[in-house]
């Protein structure tokens, strides 16, 4: 292994009664695992990223309670038994060489139940629950909490707790007046507001004695109105610290806040300005956070003196050997978080298991496993999108030999349109790390090439992956104009559009051309633009970061409607996390966005519409076509025609919009068992 390429990330860090390895933090992230009860799969899931090299894990907030949990049966260490379970964690992550941290978690208002409480009874906007008051016994309760989990946790083994004090939680409740209206000793002045989060840290320190990591999660920046200001963040640090923290680590943003903060779209590295100011402020080690994916931007913010350590949480779902890759000289091989939220936070939200997009066996690491196949064999995969790329590199590493068609010049299928939409960046690095995987691999790679039901005999097992094909909405007159076309060819660039669109078609891909026709310049590409579109300002100009003076994106490159056929709001079907990221960035460029809509009839004056028994024309110099897509199965009837067994994946077998968590998931497991 060699520092040389990543000498600040790869440094150890000297924390007077332990050390870290390296600068890496693996990041809090609820996975539900602990929930499910099987703790083999807790075990190896933590196990496998001690291995990987990260400094220091940071598991899934645990309640201190049951009232403080973020729903209802929420982990947490509440019994003997508790302990036990989490001592199997702790064990197996040491044997790797790692140190873990329990993440304290107490939601407060976001708490989904009828038992939560916080500073005032306030609802919150993402939670049908209005929680109720604490009056002092209860305030005092909530304190004791925290250092009876602490206790616990390292009963349990564990290195260190990091108590959540960030993200809009309990802690962060009390802390702004956005939250607390109390007139007690707990409210009205800072003082008084930061007085539970201090004592909560004090209480803990004194629970767990002196050598322990006791990590604080602070709010670096609210990001919603009556936020903290920069004076009163720094105030705060030094007050944790002196009550007794190890480290300061990064939050950015309530969960509330309607500003992205990890999706896609936001910059590399957005935030760690904000960390940069904390530096000097206190003496303890301070860690910078948020979409931080890549091993040299880790390098970077580091060696530009904007933190002592980096967290990173997704891009170890994507990657467990993330560090040790990177040590390696072997970054091009780290499978890359593209922040998607597909398959971590979308799942969290709605109650499932998480994983990762890229990595289907995150989380899943005791049941998708690739083990080298008893009986290797000739496999052809046809199609080189995403469900065909796993399953010819999944079936390669166990040990077949496989060969992979494509109808195209290059890998990537209908990711390569993807990666063309302003704030898909990350789409590029996707593409890239599965050219490097195949390149490296012995998969035998047949480009250029129309696969046929010839070309396909002889293979052991076959696999079609040939996608999707857009659906045709036939709308009368739509083949007498040449203003009509398809979503295929304006993400491609082969066609000239015109100022004034009409965009049929409000899934996931009708935004994501509407989005592509109005933006010039990505702002994920330019921090100060994108800082300025969602009206991010300076902490200590504003209070809580938002510029006083909001929003300012760039004007709209075109004039864009979108239209659907389901009377539904355009874009309820878009990811849970991410959808309302997709809504407000369109209305930002003026977007139109009409749902209940029947197509009458084009003419050379755009698209006649009918809404409610009233027909309007949309006005168009050119309409684009994103009405859905089928299945491409052409290839695999004329298989089953010959009686040849096939497998179907991806789009091919169930065309849902571009999935490629779908897509990627079916194609590693079914190559898992082949």
């Amino acid at each position: 292994m060699t520092h040389e390429l990543y000498p600040h990330l790869l440094e150890p860090l000297d924390l007077g009664f332990t050390s870290l390895r390296n600068r890496t933090l693996m990041g809090s992230m609820h996975t539900g695992l602990e929930e499910r009860g099987d703790w083999a799969a807790v075990s190896e899931f933590y196990a496998a990223r001690a291995k990987g090299g990260a400094g220091i894990i940071v598991t899934g907030g645990m309640a201190p309670n049951a009232e403080g949990g973020v729903f209802p049966g929420a982990a947490g260490l509440f019994s003997d038994q508790d302990i036990a379970n989490h001592r199997r964690v702790t064990d197996r992550v040491h044997a790797e060489g790692g140190k873990i941290a329990m993440q304290i978690l107490n939601a407060g208002r976001y708490a989904y139940g009828p038992n939560c409480v916080a500073p005032s009874a306030i609802k919150s906007p993402i939670s049908p629950f209005k929680p109720t008051e604490l009056d002092a016994a209860g305030i005092e309760k909530q304190i004791a909490d925290y250092a009876t989990a602490a206790l616990r946790a390292k009963e349990a083994g564990y290195d260190g707790v990091e108590v959540m004090g960030s993200e809009g939680y309990l802690i962060n409740q009390f802390l702004v007046t956005h939250t607390n209206k109390r007139e007690d000793a707990w409210g009205g002045s800072y003082e008084n507001r930061m007085r539970f989060a201090i004592e909560v840290v004090k209480r803990v320190r004194a629970a767990v004695g002196p050598e322990f990591i006791v990590i604080y999660r602070i709010s670096m920046i609210d990001l919603v109105p009556n936020g903290s200001t920069w004076d009163e963040v720094v105030l705060l640090a030094k007050a944790v610290e002196a009550a007794g923290a190890t480290i300061l680590n990064t939050g950015i943003g309530w969960h509330e806040a309607r500003v992205p903060t990890i999706a896609t779209s936001v910059p590399r590295a957005a935030f760690a300005s904000v960390t940069k100011r904390m530096m000097g402020e206190v003496s303890i080690p301070v860690i910078t956070s948020n979409r931080i994916n890549h091993p040299q931007v880790a390098e970077d913010v580091l060696a530009e003196g904007c933190a002592d350590m980096v967290s990173m949480a997704r891009p170890f779902l994507a990657d467990a050997e993330f560090v040790n890759k990177a040590a390696m000289g072997k970054a091009d091989e780290i499978a890359p978080c593209i922040a998607c939220n597909q398959a971590c936070l979308d799942h969290t939200f709605a109650g499932k298991l998480t994983s990762c997009l890229v990595n289907p066996r995150a989380c899943h690491e005791t049941e998708l496993t690739y083990l080298p196949a008893e009986r290797p064999k000739t496999v052809a995969v046809v199609g080189a999108g995403p469900a065909g790329l796993m399953a010819a590199m999944v079936a390669s590493e166990r040990g077949h030999a496989v060969t992979l068609f494509d109808k195209a010049d290059a890998l990537g299928g209908q990711l390569n349109m993807a990666r063309q939409v302003p704030g898909k960046e990350e789409f590029h690095g996707l593409v890239e790390w599965f050219t490097t995987m195949v390149a490296r691999s012995t998969i035998t790679t047949r480009l250029n090439t129309e696969a046929t039901v010839e070309t396909l005999a002889g293979f052991d097992e076959v696999i079609i992956a040939t996608g999707v094909r857009p659906r045709d909405p036939e709308i009368p007159c739509q083949k007498e104009h040449n203003s009509v076309v398809s979503y295929i060819d304006v993400l491609r660039g082969r066609v000239a559009v015109g100022p004034r669109v009409a965009v049929i078609g409000a899934g996931g891909i009708g935004f994501d051309v509407a989005e592509f026709l109005t933006t010039g310049d990505s702002p994920t590409l330019n921090l100060k633009e994108w800082k300025e579109e969602w009206g991010i300002t300076d902490p200590t100009l504003d209070r809580g970061g938002l510029s006083s003076e909001g929003p300012k994106p760039e004007a709209p490159l075109r004039q864009v409607t979108l239209l659907q056929r389901k009377a539904e709001k355009p874009g309820k079907r878009l990811g849970k996390t991410t959808g309302w990221i997709h809504r407000a960035t369109l209305a930002m460029k003026g977007v139109k966005m009409i749902g209940g809509v029947s197509y009458d009839e084009i003419t050379p004056e755009g698209l006649w519409v009918t809404k409610a028994d009233e027909r309007q024309l949309i006005e168009a110099d050119t309409i684009v076509l994103c009405a859905g897509q089928l299945s491409e199965r052409s290839l695999a009837d004329a298989l089953a025609a010959q009686g040849v067994a096939c497998h179907v994946i991806g789009g091919a077998d169930v065309a849902a919009e571009l999935d490629a968590k779908r897509a990627i998931d079916q194609g590693a497991r079914l190559a898992a068992t082949l």
